[in-house]
C-alpha cells in the first residue's frame, strides 16, 4: 500500500458515509485526517473509530454554509498544521423531487451553498498553503447528475455541473504549482444521503447493487497516490449492475 505518512487530509462531510469511508481510508494510509461537518459528536465518534485501528484523527466543526466560519477554520487549520497535501470536498445534501418551478428560493440557496459554494470556500481556505507548498491534490465529490439531464432535480443537478466546471478550471489554473485537481462522479450510493433529488429508498433500487462508502474511498486513495507525471482529472463511477 501506498503511503501517505507526515500528509495531512481535509476531508469534508466526514461524519457519516462516504465522507466516513474516505477518511477511515486516508487514515489507514498513513495520513492525519482532519474531519469537518457541522455535527462534533459524530465527528468525535468517527475519530474515535480512526484511533482504534491505529489511525490519526482530529475534528474541526465548520458550517461550509458560512463564509466567515470557513475562513476561521483556515486560520485555525494553519495555525495547527501549517500544510495541507489532500482537500476532499465530499459534503453535499439533495432534495425531495420536485420540479423546477416548486422550488424555493432557500432550497436553491441551501443546494448552491453546500454543494457549490462550500467546496469554493474550502479551497479558498487552504489552496495557500498548497501554493507555498507547490504540492497538493483537491478532489471534489460531484456526480453523474452533474453530466446528465436530472428531471425534478434540476437544482442538484445544476449544482453538480457547477461543481465539473470549477474543478475543470481550478484544475488549470493550479497546475503550475503542482497541485492536482480531479473530479469524483458517481451514480447511486448506498448511504443515508437522498441520492439523486430524493428518489432513494422509496424508489426501490436494491442497495446491495449500488455502489458503496468504500468504493468511492478506493478511488480517492487511487487519485492520492498517482505518479507525479501525471493526474487522472475525471472518474465516472456506475455500479457493475443497475440497482
Amino acid at each position: 500500500m501506498h503511503t501517505l505518512a507526515s500528509q495531512v487530509a481535509v476531508v469534508t462531510g466526514a461524519a457519516r458515509g462516504t465522507g466516513e469511508a474516505i477518511a477511515r481510508r486516508l487514515a489507514a494510509m498513513g495520513a492525519h485526517v482532519v474531519l469537518i461537518a457541522r455535527s462534533v459528536d459524530q465527528l468525535n465518534q468517527v475519530r474515535e473509530r480512526i484511533v482504534a485501528a491505529g489511525g490519526s484523527a482530529s475534528v474541526l466543526s465548520c458550517d461550509l454554509m458560512d463564509a466567515s466560519a470557513v475562513a476561521g477554520f483556515g486560520r485555525a487549520f494553519t495555525q495547527q498544521h501549517a500544510r495541507c497535501d489532500i482537500l476532499v470536498n465530499n459534503a453535499g445534501v439533495g432534495m425531495e423531487g420536485k420540479f423546477l418551478h416548486e422550488v424555493t428560493p432557500a432550497e436553491w440557496d441551501q443546494v448552491f451553498a453546500t454543494n457549490l459554494r462550500g467546496p469554493y470556500l474550502m479551497m479558498r481556505a487552504v489552496v495557500p498553503l498548497m501554493i507555498a507548498a507547490r504540492s497538493g491534490h483537491i478532489i471534489n465529490i460531484s456526480s453523474l447528475a452533474g453530466r446528465n439531464p436530472l428531471p425534478k432535480g434540476a437544482a442538484y443537478a445544476a449544482s453538480k455541473w457547477g461543481l465539473n466546471g470549477l474543478t475543470y478550471s481550478v484544475a488549470e489554473e493550479l497546475r503550475q504549482f503542482n497541485i492536482r485537481v480531479s473530479v469524483i462522479a458517481p451514480g447511486s450510493i448506498n448511504t443515508d444521503f437522498s441520492d439523486h433529488a430524493g428518489r432513494g429508498a422509496a424508489s426501490g433500487k436494491d442497495p446491495n447493487k449500488k455502489l458503496q462508502p468504500d468504493d468511492i474511498a478506493s478511488v480517492v486513495a487511487t487519485l492520492v497516490t498517482q505518479s507525479p507525471q501525471s493526474f487522472i482529472s475525471e472518474v465516472l463511477m456506475r455500479p457493475t449492475q443497475k440497482p
